[in-house]
C-alpha cells in the first residue's frame, strides 16, 4: 500500500523529509497493527461507540476533550459513591469505639466483683469437692450393700409361702446368698475382716434356713409321687439340684423319692397281677397262670417296662445334673432301691412256676425267657442290685432244673432199653427222645439270649442227650446179628444226624455221627459183597486167591491143582455169577431194605459192587496167570474186568 503525502511548499527540504519520514513511520506502525487481536483496543472502541454517535470533522477534533469529560464525569460518580461508604465506615468506627469503651468498663467491673467474691468461690469449690466425695462414698456404700446384703423382697423369697409352694425367685436368691458368702472371702483378705465375718455368718444362717425349707418342700413333694405315671416338674428337678450341696439332705430326699416310687411300683405290680389295666385291659396276669410261658413272660415284661419307666422318671428328676458319671451312678443306685420291692413277690411266683414244671422243653423255654429278660433288665439296673441278683438266681435255678430233667430222661433211656423191632427201625422211645431234642434245639435256635450263652447251652444239651442216646442205641443192638446191628445203628445214627443237621453248633457231633455211620456202612458193604460172592460160589475161590497173593512164596503149587479151583467148579460158579450180572437186585441182602435212608442204601450197594469188581479182577488175574496152569482160562472167565465194571455200573 502506498501513501502519498502533500507537504507544505514553504518547508525546507530537510525538515520536510524528516517530517515525512516520521509520519510514514507512524502510519506504518498503525498499518502494522492487528486490530482483530488487540482485545483492549476492541473493548475501547466498543465503549467509544456507546457515546460517540456522530462521525464528523468537528466531533473527531473534539474527541480527546470528549473522552476527558467522560472520564471526569465517571470520576465524580466514583467519588460520590465512596463518600457514602466513608460515612458508613465512620459510623461503624464510632460504634466499635463505643463498644470497646463498654467492654473495658465491664472488664474493670468484673475484676472488682471477682476480687470481692474470691472467698465465696473458694468456699463453693470446697463444698462442691466435699459433695463429690460424699457422692462417691454413697455410691460405694450402695454398691457394697447391693453386693453383700439382701433386699427385703429377696428375704421374703427365701421363705416358704403359706400354701407350701416355693417363691419363683427362691433359687435365684439362694444362688445370690451363695455368691455373697463366697465374695466375703475377699473381704477377709483386706482390713475389713470384721464386717466380712459378720456378713458370712449372716449369709450362712440364711443359707441353712433356705436349705431346710427346700428339704421340707422336696420331702413333701416326693411323698406325693405315688401315682403310676408321676408328673415331675422342672421346679422339682431344679430344687433337687440346688440341694445337692447338702449331701445328707440330698440323700434323705432321694430316699423319700425312692420309697414313694418303690411303694408305687409294688402296688402297680400287684394290681397288674390281680386287677389288670384300666377297664380290665390288659387282663390280669394271674389269669394266665395256667400257661407258664405267658405267665412268666408277662410278669417279666411288666418288670422290664416298670424298670425302664422308673429310669426315665429318675432321669427327668435329675436332669439338671451336669456331671454325667455322677448322674448315672445316682440313677443306678436309685433304680436298685426302687426295684428291690419287686424281688419278693416276683421271686415267689417264678419259683412256683418252675417247681410245678417237669417237661424239659417247657423248662428250657422258661430258662431262655428268664435269661433274655435278665440280660435286658441288667442293661437298666446295676449288676449288684437285688432284682438283678434275684433274676440271676431264678435263671440258674431254671437252668439246673432243665438239666436235671434232661439227665433224668437220659437215665431212663439207659435203664429201660427197648428191643429193636423186626424192621430194624427206630424205637418209640428213641423217636420221642429225638422229638424232645428237636423241640429243645428249636427253642435254642430261636432264643434271644447272647451268642456265647447259646453255645454253652448247646454243649450242655448235647452232652446230656446225645451221649445217652448213642449208648442206648448200642445197648439195644447188642443182641442183634452183625448185619442187623449195623442196619439198626445206621438208622439210629442217621435219624440223630438228621435231627442235628438243621441247627447251629452241631458240626462236631455231626462229624462224630457220620464217623459211626461210615463205620457201620463199611460193615454192611463188606457183608453185602460177601453175600454176593457166597451166593455165586466165588467166595472160597476169592479167599484162596487172596491167600496166595498174600504169601510171598507160592509153595502150594498152581491154583488149578487146589480143591475148589478146578475148571469145572469155576465154570459152575461163573454161571451163577452171570445170573448175578443179569439181575443184581436179586442178590441184595434182605436186611438192607430196612435201611430208612435211601442215600445210605444206594451208597452201600455202589460200594459193594466196587468190592465185587475188585474181587473179580483178582480172580481174573489169577486164572489168566500161566503159572496157575489153566488150560483154557478164557472159557472159564469169558468177561474181562472192564466188561464187568461196565455191566454193573
Amino acid at each position: 500500500m502506498s501513501t502519498e503525502l502533500n507537504l507544505p511548499t514553504n518547508a525546507s527540504p530537510s525538515a520536510s523529509q524528516q517530517q515525512t519520514a516520521h509520519v510514514q513511520r507512524r502510519l506504518q506502525k498503525i498499518l502494522d497493527l492487528k486490530l482483530e487481536s488487540d482485545k483492549d483496543l476492541i473493548d475501547s472502541l466498543k465503549y467509544l461507540s456507546s457515546f460517540f454517535n456522530e462521525n464528523s470533522v468537528r466531533t473527531r477534533r473534539s474527541l480527546r476533550s470528549t473522552i476527558e469529560k467522560r472520564s471526569l464525569t465517571l470520576n465524580d460518580q466514583f467519588e460520590e459513591c465512596f463518600r457514602v461508604v466513608k460515612q458508613q465506615l465512620d459510623q461503624v468506627n464510632e460504634t466499635v469505639t463505643s463498644m470497646s469503651t463498654s467492654c473495658q468498663d465491664m472488664t474493670q467491673r468484673l475484676k472488682n466483683v471477682k476480687t470481692q467474691t474470691q472467698e465465696l468461690i473458694n468456699k463453693t469449690t470446697q463444698i462442691q469437692n466435699e459433695n463429690q466425695e460424699l457422692n462417691i462414698k454413697s455410691r460405694i456404700t450402695e454398691g457394697f450393700i447391693e453386693r453383700f446384703q439382701l433386699k427385703p423382697d429377696e428375704l421374703n423369697a427365701l421363705r416358704t409361702t403359706r400354701d407350701g409352694f416355693l417363691h419363683p425367685q427362691f433359687f435365684n436368691v439362694l444362688k445370690r446368698v451363695k455368691s455373697i458368702h463366697q465374695d466375703c472371702k475377699l473381704l477377709l483378705r483386706t482390713n475389713q475382716q470384721t464386717i466380712g465375718l459378720e456378713i458370712m455368718e449372716q449369709m450362712a444362717l440364711h443359707q441353712e434356713a433356705a436349705y431346710e425349707r427346700l428339704y421340707r418342700w422336696l420331702q413333701n413333694e416326693c411323698r406325693l409321687l405315688t401315682t403310676e405315671s408321676p408328673e415331675i416338674s422342672t421346679l422339682l428337678s431344679e430344687a433337687l439340684e440346688g440341694l445337692k450341696e447338702r449331701q445328707v439332705l440330698f440323700k434323705y430326699v432321694l430316699d423319700e423319692y425312692g420309697t414313694a416310687r418303690r411303694n408305687a411300683i409294688v402296688r402297680g405290680f400287684i394290681d397288674a397281677l390281680t386287677r389288670g389295666g384300666p377297664g380290665g385291659m390288659p387282663r390280669p396276669i394271674e389269669l394266665s397262670s395256667h400257661d407258664p410261658l405267658r405267665y412268666v413272660g408277662d410278669m417279666l415284661a411288666w418288670t422290664h417296662q416298670a424298670a425302664a419307666s422308673e429310669k426315665e422318671y429318675a432321669e427327668i428328676l435329675l436332669r439338671k445334673f451336669k456331671d454325667w458319671n455322677d448322674l448315672q451312678k445316682t440313677i443306678q443306685t436309685l433304680l436298685g432301691f426302687i426295684t428291690e420291692g419287686l424281688c419278693r413277690p416276683l421271686r415267689v411266683r417264678l419259683e412256683q412256676v418252675l417247681v410245678s414244671q417237669h417237661e424239659p422243653v417247657t423248662l428250657y423255654k422258661l430258662t431262655n425267657l428268664l435269661k433274655f429278660y435278665e440280660a435286658t433288665i441288667k442293661q437298666l439296673l446295676p449288676t449288684d442290685c437285688q432284682l438283678s441278683l434275684v433274676l440271676d438266681e431264678v435263671s440258674n435255678l431254671s437252668s439246673k432244673m432243665f438239666l436235671n430233667a434232661l439227665n433224668a430222661k437220659a437215665t431212663r433211656l439207659i435203664e429201660k432199653v427197648d428191643i429193636p423191632t423186626n424192621d430194624l427201625n427206630l424205637s418209640d422211645e428213641l423217636r420221642r427222645t429225638l422229638a424232645l431234642l428237636r423241640d429243645i434245639l428249636e427253642t435254642h435256635s430261636t432264643s434271644m439270649i447272647p451268642f456265647e450263652s447259646k453255645r454253652t447251652d448247646f454243649q450242655q444239651i448235647v452232652y446230656s442227650i446225645i451221649d445217652p442216646l448213642l449208648q442206648m442205641c448200642s445197648l439195644s443192638a447188642a443182641k442183634l446179628g452183625v448185619v442187623e446191628m449195623a442196619v439198626y445203628l445206621v438208622n439210629c445214627y442217621s435219624a440223630i444226624r438228621a435231627t442235628l443237621a438243621v441247627f447251629a453248633f452241631t458240626d462236631e457231633k455231626i462229624e462224630m455221627l457220620e464217623g459211626h455211620i461210615d463205620a457201620n456202612a463199611d460193615t454192611l458193604i463188606g457183608e453185602q459183597a460177601t453175600y454176593i460172592l457166597l451166593r455165586t460160589d466165588l467166595l472160597d475161590a476169592y479167599r484162596i486167591v487172596e491167600k496166595q497173593q498174600q504169601e510171598a512164596n507160592n509153595i502150594d503149587g498152581p491154583l488149578a491143582l487146589k480143591p475148589g479151583m478146578d475148571t469145572i467148579t469155576l465154570k459152575a460158579a461163573m454161571v451163577k455169577f452171570d445170573s448175578y450180572l443179569a439181575s443184581p437186585d436179586l442178590y441184595i441182602m434182605p436186611q438192607l431194605k430196612y435201611l430208612t435212608s435211601a442215600v445210605n442204601r444206594e451208597k452201600i450197594k455202589k460200594r459193594s459192587v466196587e468190592l465185587i469188581c475188585a474181587a473179580y479182577t483178582s480172580l481174573y488175574s489169577a486164572i489168566m496167570d500161566p503159572k496157575n496152569t489153566y488150560a483154557n482160562p478164557y472159557s472159564i472167565m469169558p468177561h474181562t474186568p472192564e466188561q464187568i465194571v461196565k455191566l454193573l455200573s
